[in-house]
């Protein structure tokens, strides 16, 4: 599976916290790029983010945060 498939099925799931890559730039950064994006799963993505943000899922969602927490994860 190529890194497109799966950023599509990561953000096509769209919760909170299974966005992850998706996020890594910021929620802003993120729409943005889904935005430019005109396939159909990015325009159900977009979508999907505006619908969690409206619901307050990424308040106090911080891409320091995330970030770090990948370094964690990933980290040597």
């Amino acid at each position: 599976m190529d890194v497109e498939e799966c950023w599509r099925r990561q953000v096509e799931a769209a919760e909170p916290h299974q966005l992850g890559v998706a996020l890594t730039l910021g929620l802003d950064a993120t729409k943005a790029h889904l935005s430019a994006n005109h396939a159909p799963a990015a325009a159900a993505a977009l979508d999907r983010l505006r619908e969690l943000e409206a619901d307050g899922q990424f308040e106090g969602f911080s891409v320091a945060e995330r970030s770090a927490s990948y370094d964690r994860y990933y980290g040597d």
